[in-house]
């Protein structure tokens, strides 16, 4: 029997690899009339196309990708699993315009950012919570937003563009959205119990890891366990210099160690109800050697040259959640069929440690030894409760689906940075290392309180085969700083401000089936992100050095404007997939603007305003064949292949969007058997040009081949294996690239891994 498999993307436009372009137009042009002159064939796969894989998270409801307005693409476990993916790069390897960039030299993986837009402009939900914000500030301290264990994850949906009509703040890019396993993804056919091991390694960061899955099952009750640990190293790269300073172009060495759980207890007190518990807990540890900061260092104007003998990071990361839920599939009540709601508590926490050993040059000699230890904390802690209702209903021929609810968040921020300077050679400590003097907030505590309802009604003509969905959210957000004696100490005198603002968020979509299998659709969403209580109240404050800043009460949301159309073609052979995309940002705030200096006022005053405006416009593309499914001869082969396309500019600076990617896809061939298969994925990507300033590092364009294979050897019992960056290609992916000089030194420390291996075995029973 063959199988269909999930999607690859792929296509370069750039001169070097018009080749791959011209294959996947080709093969897409020639595959709609190959799929149209078999609609009527049986279908000879298990599986769905793409187009017929249900989503939740783009109408809140269970639709059909091919019947919702937007575009939007899911992951699922098997497919994780079949490529191996043990990240966040991982799991968007082959989705064209998502992208994840990385700190090569400490930190890691960063934000996801969709069609260009990422950061805290992209809302990130398990099980329909939110993921931490990122929060970043200097050298020493990035919190970011890789929390989530993909091993614990069964389904992964991605909606792109604003989505604010139905998820509120922050999915001003877009929506990721994780989905937990649940008992009942192992307990089919009547069983009782189950329990899985997986065992695997990862080349490109020498990684050993191993889970542990249990799953029992009665009448009414049933529950989940899931063990996870990983450890590794760093991330390789195609740099050669080991030196150890800032010339370094290897990565500098890492150790990290991870680990979570997740546990799920469900009581069905019928067979259309649920009760779910979920306790979820994660941790992940890095210490790296800071190679590439040895060496000279900046000093203050005036002061001797300083050189750095040793830098080391200590980082750690944990994320706590506890959730109750309730599900009822029948409620048979005039105001709803459906309903599902839960309540609570997320705890996330970053903390970061430098350790860092410097001395003074004068004259050429090292004097003045001193160590530094510096400490960042960023703690973030919600309480939430949310409800989701459904209600079919019917006025005449024209069918409705109202889904309605309402999402409440109560959230506490508490960053700080501390530090103190000892001289070894006298054992005097100093808590200033200028031009801070710790320890210091760069925000004061900060509460927040963001409330929002929705409403959406899914109209349905013409027997299903037009529907408009008009959709409007209304979200209210309220900022209240807290003064302790660190933010007062650090910047006295300086006022903090209340901040309560209201938006409006209207969405309307529309899925017209014109013919059997092809369908148009499109609509208008608008986005808005709240003001960020880091930007409201800036901790940016110091006399001695002559600046300060001051608050914003009137700081006004970001907000995006999201118009789509697309065309649809699917059928039981394959489907494929046009969109074309145009998004206008308004209000985007920019943080730390200098608003005046001497003599207008007495020192320089930063404050962060609405200042920017920005706009994204891009095209993209998928499709695939299930070739078994047209002819017998060619059972077992299937093809898959996207693109993304994509310019974007600054208005307000008059220049291009430096976070857009280039055209960028991939290609994959498949040869499926029931109990093995192997698959050739290409990845590509066109050189980018649209830089924003002159002399930057254009990243060239690239092809890079990975090989993946599977062997169910046995009842339970699954090898999975691929080669990565087969021909050992080097390359850069745009979005790691932090903005280098087209003449640095230290290009390849930005590279992507050359040619490794990963593997994972996989018994249960």
């Amino acid at each position: 029997m063959s199988r269909v498999h999930t999607p690859f993307v792929c296509v370069n436009s750039h001169a070097r690899s018009r080749p791959a372009r011209c294959a996947l137009a080709l093969a897409l042009s020639l595959a709609l009339p190959v799929l149209a002159h078999a609609a009527d064939a049986p279908d000879a796969s298990g599986d769905v196309n793409e187009l017929q894989r249900v989503v939740v998270s783009a109408t809140r409801t269970e639709r059909a990708v091919q019947d919702v307005p937007a575009t939007v693409g899911a992951i699922d476990r098997e497919r994780m699993d079949r490529e191996l993916v043990r990240d966040l790069k991982d799991l968007f390897r082959y989705e064209p315009g998502i992208d994840v960039g990385a700190n090569r030299e400490r930190f890691g993986l960063g934000d996801i950012r969709i069609r260009g837009l990422g950061g805290n402009r992209v809302r990130v939900l398990v099980d329909g919570i939110s993921v931490s914000d990122g929060f970043s500030i200097g050298s020493f301290s990035s919190a970011g937003r890789n929390f989530v264990d993909l091993d614990t994850v069964k389904d992964v949906e991605i909606v792109r563009g604003p989505s604010s009509a139905l998820h509120g703040s922050d999915a001003l890019g877009g929506v990721v959205a994780f989905v937990t396993k649940d008992p009942q993804d192992y307990l089919q056919d009547g069983a009782g119990s189950y329990f899985g091991l997986k065992l695997g390694y990862q080349g490109k960061n020498e990684s050993l890891f191993g889970g542990a899955t249990a799953a029992f099952g009665g009448e009414r009750w049933s529950g989940l366990v899931v063990l996870n640990h990983h450890q590794g190293e760093e991330t390789h790269n195609q740099g050669e210099r080991a030196s150890l300073d800032a010339r370094r172009t290897r990565p500098n060495p890492q150790s990290n160690d991870g680990r979570s759980l997740l546990t799920k207890l469900v009581y069905a007190p019928s067979d259309d109800q649920r009760f779910r518990l979920t306790v979820e807990g994660s941790e992940d540890q890095t210490d790296t050697d800071v190679y590439s900061a040895r060496g000279t260092a900046l000093s203050m104007p005036g002061a001797p040259a300083v050189r750095v003998l040793s830098q080391t990071g200590n980082d750690r990361q944990t994320r706590v959640r506890l959730a109750f839920a309730h599900e009822i599939d029948a409620l048979d009540s005039v105001l709803a069929d459906s309903l599902r709601w839960q309540v609570y508590r997320q705890d996330s926490e970053t903390n970061q440690r430098t350790r860092e050993h410097r001395v003074s040059v004068v004259g050429g000699r090292e004097v003045s030894p001193t160590l530094r230890l510096r400490e960042f904390d960023f703690d973030q802690r919600v309480y939430g409760a949310e409800a989701t209702a459904h209600k079919d209903f019917a006025t005449g021929a024209v069918e409705h689906t109202l889904t309605y609810g309402f999402e409440y968040e109560a959230t506490e921020f508490r960053q700080k940075r501390d530090g103190r300077a000892v001289n070894p050679t006298t054992g005097a400590v100093s808590n200033a290392i200028l031009p801070d003097v710790f320890p210091v907030r760069d925000f004061p505590v900060s509460k927040t309180r963001n409330a929002g309802v929705f409403v959406q009604d899914e109209i349905r003509f013409a027997d299903g085969a037009f529907r408009l969905v008009p959709a409007v959210r209304v979200d209210r957000y309220e900022l209240r700083p807290q003064k302790d004696a660190i933010w007062n100490g650090d910047n006295p005198g300086v006022q903090v401000s209340d901040l309560s603002k209201t938006s409006v968020s209207p969405k309307l979509g529309a899925v017209w089936h014109f013919a059997a299998d092809w369908s148009l659709y499109g609509g208008y969403q608008r986005g808005f992100r709240a003001p960020p209580y880091s930007d409201v109240n800036l901790g940016f404050t110091n006399l001695q050095f002559g600046y300060t800043a001051i608050p914003n009460p009137d700081l006004k949301p970001e907000t995006s404007d999201g118009y789509e159309v697309g065309l649809r073609f699917s059928n039981t052979v394959g489907y494929a997939q046009l969109s074309a995309y145009y998004n206008d940002y308004q209000d985007f705030i920019e943080s730390n603007r200098q608003v005046s200096a001497p003599p207008q006022t007495p020192l320089i005053v930063f404050q962060s305003q609405n200042v920017a405006k920005a706009r994204i416009r891009g095209v993209e593309l998928r499709g695939g064949i299930d070739f078994g499914a047209w002819s017998e001869a060619l059972a077992g082969w299937s093809l898959r292949g996207a693109a993304a396309y994509s310019k974007g500019e600054d208005k307000t600076a008059d220049r291009p969007l430096e976070s857009i990617a280039p055209l960028t896809a991939s290609l994959g061939v498949a040869y499926d058997r029931e109990a093995w298969g192997v698959e050739l994925a290409g990845r590509f990507a066109r050189r980018k040009t649209d830089l924003p300033v002159p002399g930057r590092f254009a990243a060239p364009g690239y092809g890079a081949l990975d090989l993946l294979a599977r062997w169910d050897f046995a009842p339970g019992a699954r090898f999975n294996v691929g080669v990565f960056n087969l021909t050992d290609k080097t390359y850069w992916e745009a979005g790691d690239l932090p903005g280098l000089s087209a003449s640095s030194a230290v290009l390849d420390r930005y590279t992507a891994p050359g040619r490794n291996v990963g593997a994972s075995l996989s018994v249960s029973w």
